[in-house]
C-alpha cells in the first residue's frame, strides 16, 4: 500500500484523505458507544468503544505516513507539499514540514492526541470514570481529526503539478531546534487532554474525591514535563535563529505556551493538598479544564491570524472553528461545575494561612493572577482593534515585567517556605526556628552579591530567594536522610519528593539565569574592517575573512572574526525560497558565567569589511541547564508509586446547643 504513496501526481492524496476519513468515522463510532457504555453501564459497549481507538490511532498514524513520505518523495501533486516544500531542501528539513505549516500542524496534533488515546485505553482502570473518560478524549479526537479531514486537510491534491515547491518558511530551517520544539510543545498541549477527560468523568459521575486527581498525577507531569522542556526549546531557538540575542520577548504565541504552564503547575501543587486533606477540590477542576482550554486557545491564536507573531501561522479558515472549540470546552467545564458544585465541597475547614496547605493555596492564587495578566496583556491588542479598528495598538515587555517580576519573586518565597510548614496550622515559634536560617542565609546571599557590585533591585531579591531556597532544600534532604538511615535509603524510598526537591532547585537556577542575563546584558554594534582590531565591550575583534558558500536551497555569506584571539563564525543565511532576506546564524560562545554573543548584520559585496553585532549576556546557559535539572526532577517523580486514594474523610455534624 505504501507503493502509493510514490507514485507521480499526487496519488499519496486520495490514500491521506481516505485514512482521515476514516478516522473520522471510528471516532464517531467510538464516542456513540462510550456514551451508550456511561449511560447503560454496558461493558461490552465500552470494550468496543476502546477498541475503536486502536483504529483511530493506526488509521490517523497512515495519514501522518502518507504525508511524510510525500514530503520525503517530493510529491508535487499534493498541494500541501508544493507550497510547503521544494526538492532542495535537506531531509530534516522535509521532514519538518510535517508540522511547518498550518495542515501538518493540525495533522501532528491529531496524531499525538489518537496515541496519548490508544496509550490510555490500554491503561484504563475498570470503574466508572472509564467510558466518560473514553468519551472525552474522542470529543477532542472528533474535532481535531474532523479539521484536518475536512477544512484544514493537508491532502488537497493539485491538477496542474509544479516542477518544484515553493519551500518551506527560511526561518522555520535556519536552525535544527526547529525538529524538536513545535514537537515538544504539542506533546505538552496534547498530554493535558488526558487529565482533562478525567476531570470531565469525575464530574459526570460525581466521583470528586481523591481518585481521579491521583490517577491523572503521571499524566499531567509528563504533559508539563514536556511543556515545560518545549517553552526552553523556543527560548533556545529564538536565541540562535532571530539574531537579537534574547530568548523570551513576551510574543503573543510565547504567551499562549505560557498560560497553560501556569494553570498546570497550580494543579500539580494543589492536587497533593486534595490528596492529602481532601481540599481543594473545585480549584483542581476548574485548573485542569481551563489548562486545557487555554492548549486550544494558543492553538487558535497561532493558526487563526489575528496576533502578529514571529511564530504564527497566516490567517486560515481555521479560526472560527478552534475558537468554537473553545467555548464548547469552556461551557461544558462550567456547566459541569456547577451541577456538581455540592460534591466539589472540600472535607475539612479552609486551609490555615499558617500551614503548607496555605502556602500552596497562596501560591495558586499567584499562578492564577500571573496567567490572567498574561492573557489580558496578550488579547489587548486584539480587543482594541475589533472596538475601535485600531492596527497599532501594542503591549511591550514593560508591562509583562511590571508583574512577572514581583509575582516570580513571590512563588520563590513561597517555594522555599511551603515545604518547611506543617500540614493544618503551624505555630508561630516553630514557624520562625524554621524560617530563620533560611533568612539569614538569604540575606547573606544578597548582601554578599551587593559586595560584588550588584545593585539592581530584583536582581538582589532573586540572589537572596535562591539562597534561601537552597538552604530549605537542603535542611529538608539533610533531616529525612538522617531519618531514614542515609541519603540513599530516603532518595529510593521517596524519588517523588526528592525528584520535586530536584526541579525545585532546577528553577532556582533558572530564575537566576533570567535575573542575570536579563538585567546586565550588554550590547554594542560596530563595523569592522578587515585585519584592524577594535576594542569593543571590553573584547577585541578582528575581521579575518569574508567568504560566500553555496548550499543546495541558497547561499550563505560567512564572517570569519577572532574575539580575544578565539575563532568565531558569524552566518547570513539566505534561501531560495526567501528572496535576498538574509537571516542570521549567529556565532555563540557559551560560558557557565555568560555568553559572548556574535551576529553580522551586513557585509561588503567585495570583502572589506562586515558589520556585527556584539552581544555580552551573563547566566544565559544557566537557563538550559536549569530546565535540565526540572525535567530530571520531573523524570524522578515518575518512578514514584502512585499513593493511593485516601479516604474520603467524614463530615462533621454541625455543633449543637
Amino acid at each position: 500500500m505504501l507503493n502509493l504513496i510514490t507514485f507521480d501526481g499526487g496519488a499519496a492524496a486520495p490514500l491521506g484523505q481516505l485514512s482521515l476519513l476514516g478516522a473520522l468515522l471510528f471516532c464517531l463510532g467510538g464516542l456513540g458507544l462510550a456514551l451508550l457504555g456511561g449511560v447503560t453501564r454496558d461493558a461490552r459497549a465500552v470494550e468496543a468503544a476502546r477498541r475503536a481507538t486502536w483504529a483511530v490511532f493506526a488509521l490517523v498514524s497512515l495519514g501522518t505516513l502518507v504525508l511524510l513520505m510525500a514530503l520525503l518523495r517530493d510529491d508535487m501533486g499534493v498541494r500541501y507539499v508544493a507550497e510547503h516544500s521544494m526538492r532542495a531542501s535537506p531531509t530534516w528539513v522535509k521532514v519538518t514540514g510535517l508540522w511547518g505549516a498550518l495542515e501538518g500542524s493540525i495533522l501532528l496534533w491529531a496524531w499525538l492526541l489518537a496515541g496519548f488515546t490508544f496509550i490510555l485505553s490500554l491503561t484504563l482502570r475498570r470503574d466508572a470514570l472509564r467510558p466518560w473518560a473514553l468519551a472525552t478524549m474522542f470529543v477532542s479526537l472528533l474535532f481535531f481529526v474532523g479539521v484536518c479531514a475536512t477544512v484544514a486537510s493537508p491532502f488537497t491534491p493539485l491538477a496542474a503539478i509544479p516542477a518544484d515547491g515553493r519551500g518551506p518558511n527560511p526561518a522555520l530551517q535556519n536552525h535544527w531546534m526547529m525538529a524538536v520544539h513545535p514537537v515538544l510543545l504539542y506533546l505538552g498541549f496534547v498530554g493535558l487532554s488526558v487529565p482533562f477527560a478525567y476531570a470531565v468523568a469525575a464530574l459526570v459521575t460525581g466521583r470528586l474525591s481523591d481518585h481521579w486527581v491521583v490517577v491523572t498525577r503521571r499524566w499531567t507531569l509528563v504533559a508539563w514535563t514536556f511543556l515545560t522542556a518545549a517553552i526552553v526549546a523556543g527560548g533556545w531557538w529564538s536565541y540562535e535563529t532571530l539574531g537579537w540575542g534574547g530568548y523570551w520577548a513576551w510574543d503573543p504565541v510565547e504567551n499562549a505556551s505560557l498560560i497553560p504552564w501556569l494553570l498546570t503547575t497550580a494543579f500539580l501543587h494543589s492536587i497533593q493538598i486534595q490528596e492529602r486533606r481532601g481540599l481543594m477540590r473545585s480549584w483542581n477542576v476548574w485548573l485542569i479544564v481551563l489548562a486545557y482550554a487555554s492548549t486550544v486557545l494558543g492553538t487558535f491564536l497561532n493558526r487563526s491570524g489575528i496576533v502578529q507573531s514571529v511564530h504564527a501561522f497566516a490567517g486560515g479558515p481555521v479560526g472560527p472553528v478552534f475558537l468554537g472549540f473553545l467555548a464548547l470546552l469552556l461551557v461544558l467545564g462550567t456547566l459541569l461545575a456547577a451541577w456538581r458544585a455540592p460534591k466539589l465541597r472540600d472535607d475539612a475547614e479552609p486551609p490555615a494561612a499558617l500551614s503548607r496547605e496555605g502556602a500552596f493555596l497562596a501560591g495558586n492564587w499567584l499562578f492564577v493572577v500571573f496567567a490572567v495578566m498574561v492573557l489580558v496583556g496578550t488579547l489587548f491588542p486584539t480587543f482594541v482593534e475589533a472596538v475601535q479598528g485600531r492596527r497599532d495598538a501594542s503591549v511591550g515587555p514593560a508591562f509583562y515585567n511590571a508583574f512577572a517580576i514581583p509575582l516570580g519573586l513571590g512563588l520563590l518565597l513561597l517555594m522555599g517556605v511551603g515545604p518547611l510548614l506543617p500540614w493544618r496550622r503551624a505555630e508561630g515559634q516553630g514557624l520562625w526556628r524554621a524560617l530563620r536560617p533560611l533568612l539569614v542565609a538569604g540575606l547573606g546571599a544578597a548582601a554578599l552579591a551587593a559586595l560584588l557590585g550588584v545593585r539592581h533591585p530584583g536582581v538582589l531579591a532573586t540572589v537572596g530567594l535562591s539562597a534561601y531556597n537552597l538552604l530549605g532544600l537542603g535542611l529538608l534532604t539533610a533531616r529525612a536522610a538522617r531519618q531514614a538511615g542515609g541519603l540513599g535509603a530516603t532518595l529510593r524510598a521517596q524519588p517523588r519528593r526528592y525528584g520535586a526537591y530536584l526541579a525545585h532547585t532546577g528553577l532556582v537556577v533558572l530564575a537566576l539565569g533570567l535575573a542575570g542575563s536579563g538585567t546586565y546584558r550588554r550590547d554594542a554594534q560596530v563595523t569592522l574592517n578587515l585585519g584592524q582590531p577594535v576594542q569593543v565591550l571590553a573584547e577585541q575583534l578582528e575581521l579575518t575573512a569574508i567568504r560566500q558558500e553555496t548550499r543546495s536551497d541558497g547561499r550563505s555569506v560567512v564572517a570569519q572574526v577572532r574575539i580575544d584571539g578565539e575563532p568565531f563564525r558569524a552566518r547570513m543565511n539566505t534561501y531560495v525560497q526567501g528572496g535576498d532576506t538574509p537571516f542570521p546564524s549567529p556565532a555563540v560562545r557559551y560560558r557557565l558565567t555568560g555568553d559572548t554573543y556574535l551576529v553580522v548584520t551586513s557585509t561588503d559585496p567585495k570583502g572589506q569589511w562586515a558589520s556585527v553585532r556584539l552581544i555580552e549576556s551573563p547566566l544565559v546557559s544557566w537557563l538550559w541547564w536549569g530546565t535540565l535539572l526540572i525535567c530530571l526532577g520531573a523524570s524522578f517523580t515518575l518512578v514514584s508509586p502512585a499513593r493511593t486514594a485516601r479516604a474520603p474523610a467524614p463530615r462533621l455534624a454541625p455543633a449543637t446547643d
